[in-house]
């Protein structure tokens, strides 16, 4: 008798080497959801229909012979990409005291920086890397980042100038220094400008977000959104929190009004303590947060003008086509150290802005050391070996590939290790879910970018199901 095992030829559910196909209460009258966890392979099935589906041996066997490519795309997907993307920190300092930002406090108010000089040096090493490693025709891209990067207005538009055929750029800014000069420069070299905005009024805004002297910045952002107005390549961050989960509907009303293309209702990073005395319940934050959802429904219905709520429409994405997906916080491992990277004023490298405070997450400098070795640091081998299979009880979760599990930068510092879960597991789970009642009622392209299935196909059909 042979001592290796016989292993199955995986023609049954749920046991040997047949797939694991999990039922998932999606909330919805009709449909349920059928994932296959380890391929990120899903289907809607009638919930009367549940177990016909199940003995079906023929669409078994149909869906055995492609189980492999689905496993094999989201093995690339996961560990195959290298970076193309880089957030860059020029400076330190911010003019404003945000409650719960992730630069520490004492950097924010008496940081550095980058001089112009280096701030070209540290481009040209970015792009001599990206000259190596990209396999695409398309352009790596910098992100100007926070702290609040037009504090270093001189050197930032100095290297947007010397660089535009090199990278796309973008910025990510609190508005108080964009004025229409600034806005004419980024309009007409083509860079995304992400604002800053957490309320649909200045009282709600000024309980998180304010001046140094407590000033509030209501009318700044409004300002900048009049002048932003008619551009196709702007967005505005809204960050949930206890001061504001409660007017997300009126945010979302409020951000259509004023014709802005995209949002991002991102729920607060609980990175550093500060942040996590403002942190909302789970489930009390997504209630709120799929009631803007639903009246962003509302509004493009109405209207036929879209508000496209960016970091919901990459979770449907991530079950519509997975190789699709824009951001890449709600995979496992994350994208940072792994599509993009974070680059400090003093030149250190980071695998995310969220650890640019947390000094043991430093993988090596730009100036001296090689940005290869950096990646390969432990530092960042922290980061991009965080995988959910190791995280209870997300090894067990049907959807954790459509949630990763987020934040590393959370999970260590808030909840003591990699290993771990971050702040919102709830939030996640039913954000989920109700993309899955989306599917089911067909309106997913209502939530999404026009022409987010372009070159996309379908790659198997389950009769009698939607997959």
């Amino acid at each position: 008798m042979s001592i290796n095992a016989i292993p199955s030829r995986g023609r049954f559910v749920n046991s040997g080497s047949g797939p694991a196909l999990q039922p998932v209460d999606i909330g919805h009258s009709t449909y349920m959801g059928l994932v296959d966890a380890d391929t990120a392979f899903w289907s809607l099935v009638r919930r009367d229909k549940l177990g016909v589906i199940l003995h079906d041996s023929a669409w078994l066997k149909s869906y055995y012979k492609k189980r492999e490519s689905f496993r094999k795309e989201m093995e690339m997907l996961r560990f195959g990409l290298k970076p193309s993307a880089v957030y860059f920190n020029i400076t330190e300092r911010c003019n404003l005291n945000c409650r719960y930002c992730y630069i520490p406090e004492n950097m924010r108010r008496k940081g550095k920086h980058m001089s112009e000089e280096k701030v070209i040096n540290a481009l040209q090493l970015l792009k001599a890397y990206f000259k190596k490693t990209s396999g695409t025709a398309l352009l790596p891209k910098v992100i100007f980042h926070g702290a609040e990067p037009l504090l270093n207005k001189k050197a930032l538009f100095n290297g947007i100038e010397k660089f535009s055929k090199d990278f796309t750029f973008g910025i990510q800014t609190n508005t108080l220094l964009l004025d229409a000069e600034a806005v004419s420069f980024f309009k007409s070299r083509k860079v995304s400008i992400g604002i800053s905005l957490d309320g649909p009024t200045g009282k709600i805004v000024n309980r998180t977000r304010a001046s140094w002297a407590g000033e509030g910045v209501f009318r700044q952002v409004n300002r900048a959104m009049e002048l932003l107005k008619g551009y196709d390549a702007w967005s505005v961050i809204c960050t949930i929190t206890t001061e504001n989960m409660q007017s997300l509907a009126r945010m979302v009303s409020y951000l259509h009004d004023n014709e802005v293309p995209n949002c991002l209702l991102n729920v607060v990073r609980c990175t550093l303590p500060s942040a996590r005395k403002i942190k909302p319940d789970d489930s009390i934050a997504a209630r709120y947060f799929i009631d803007a959802l639903e009246k962003s429904y509302r509004l493009y219905k109405k209207s036929g003008r879209k508000l496209v709520v960016a970091n919901f429409a990459n979770i449907l994405i991530s079950i519509l086509a997975p190789t699709a997906r824009r951001l890449m916080c709600d995979i496992s491992p994350c994208g940072g150290g792994r599509s993009f990277f974070a680059l400090a004023p003093s030149g250190d490298i980071f695998p995310c802005s969220e650890f640019i405070g947390l000094k043991h997450f430093r993988g090596g400098n730009i100036f001296k050391n090689g940005i290869n070795n950096i990646l390969a640091s432990n530092a960042f081998k922290l980061v991009t070996g965080r995988k959910v299979e190791d995280i209870e009880p997300c090894r067990r979760c049907a959807i954790r590939h459509f949630c990763g599990s987020p934040c590393p930068a959370e999970a260590y510092e808030m909840n003591g290790g990699m290993d771990k879960t971050g702040a919102f597991c709830e939030f996640y789970e039913e954000q989920v879910r109700f993309a899955f009642r989306v599917i089911a009622d067909g309106k997913q392209d209502a939530f999404l970018w026009d022409g987010w299935d372009k070159g996309t196909k379908e790659t198997f059909i389950i009769p009698g199901t939607r997959t």
